[in-house]
């Protein structure tokens, strides 16, 4: 099962699509966003302009495609991953730990690809897998994100940041995960971001939840994640203001870390590519309501070879291999 559509999504400045959201938001028309993580390529199409874009999604269930046949299921999952060389990894996390000793950065989310190889499409592992958010664009990205960027309904906006993942099989394992000083200090850290990134938007900001568990079914294995929940209200015009409240909150705090700015200087450096579209978000804005997600859990097609991203968040309290075979354990998909 593929996409037929020759279309190629249609790239915009990041002030063209702030613009355009807000004008869409005032007129209350529904729309598709999409954000990279550097905000070099920002995505934004009207539910009319999304048939013809070379995407799919699916968001808590809302999707924008139809199959004309019934897709098959039978088929068994094959995924080899070809390890990272453990070496790239020590170098990035030094110069991360580094930069932290000095004082530069609390959290840094460090991430890099895995190539693999796959025996599904993209449309296949996009209409097989179970997630919360699910993207496809023909061009050559599935994602199957488990993680909200921001949801907005009400006039309430929320975040859920994602910090925290074990193996579930493991015994006793949510009440390890839940006692690690390194886990619950990057957990606060990223709870504390978030807060201020929706204070910059909204009023009455507040943890709903604070470090709840959830579990992720995969092929390989379940994982539990742990999850914060923070709220806050927004102005009774948030809609003819839509595209200024995602600019300021971008990028995601969860996959980037605290301070912000200068912590995203320090990925650029140690991680020495672009992401793209990786940990960028996107979402869908009804007329009323709004639902994004965290482009995480995510594969990319460069010419003939697949590419698997993934990390982790890395604080003074890390250890080198621990966040290495986390960002290992992180390659699968939802399918099972």
């Amino acid at each position: 099962m593929t996409i037929t559509s020759p279309s190629i999504p249609k790239i915009l400045s990041k002030n063209v699509a702030r613009l355009r959201m807000n004008e869409l938001g005032k007129q209350g028309e529904a729309f598709f966003f999409l954000f990279d993580f550097e905000m070099n390529k920002p995505i934004v199409y009207t539910k009319g302009e999304l048939k013809k874009a070379g995407i799919w999604f699916e968001i808590n269930g809302k999707k924008n495609f139809k199959l004309s046949r019934k897709f098959p299921v039978t088929k068994e999952v094959v995924l080899e991953k070809e390890r990272l060389s453990k070496s790239t990894y020590e170098k990035a996390f030094q110069l991360v730990q580094a930069e932290i000793n000095a004082g530069n950065s609390y959290l840094l989310n460090l991430t890099f690809p895995t190539a693999i190889q796959t025996n599904l499409s993209l449309s296949e592992i996009f209409l097989r897998s179970q997630a919360r958010y699910k993207l496809l664009i023909k061009s050559g990205v599935v994602v199957y994100s488990p993680e909200i960027f921001v949801q907005i309904k009400g006039g309430k906006i929320k975040s859920f940041p994602m910090k925290g993942t074990i193996d579930a099989s493991i015994p006793n394992a949510a009440e390890i995960i839940l006692a690690d000083k390194k886990e619950k200090a990057e957990h606060c850290t990223i709870v504390d971001l978030i807060r201020n990134d929706l204070n910059l938007v909204a009023t009455e900001v507040k943890v709903e939840r604070f470090r709840y568990i959830e579990k992720i079914q995969t092929k390989q294995r379940d994982l539990l994640q742990v999850s914060s929940e923070i709220s806050g209200t927004l102005p009774e015009d948030y809609a003819d203001h839509i595209g200024d409240i995602l600019m300021k909150l971008l990028p995601a705090g969860s996959i980037s870390g605290a301070p912000k700015k200068k912590t995203v200087e320090i990925i650029q450096a140690a991680e020495g590519q672009e992401r793209g579209y990786y940990t960028g978000v996107f979402g869908y804005f009804d007329g009323k309501n709004l639902d994004s997600g965290v482009m995480i859990r995510y594969i990319e097609k460069k010419g003939k070879q697949l590419y698997y991203r993934s990390g982790g968040g890395i604080t003074t309290f890390s250890e080198c291999e621990k966040e290495y075979q986390e960002l290992l354990d992180k390659i699968y998909v939802p399918i099972y």
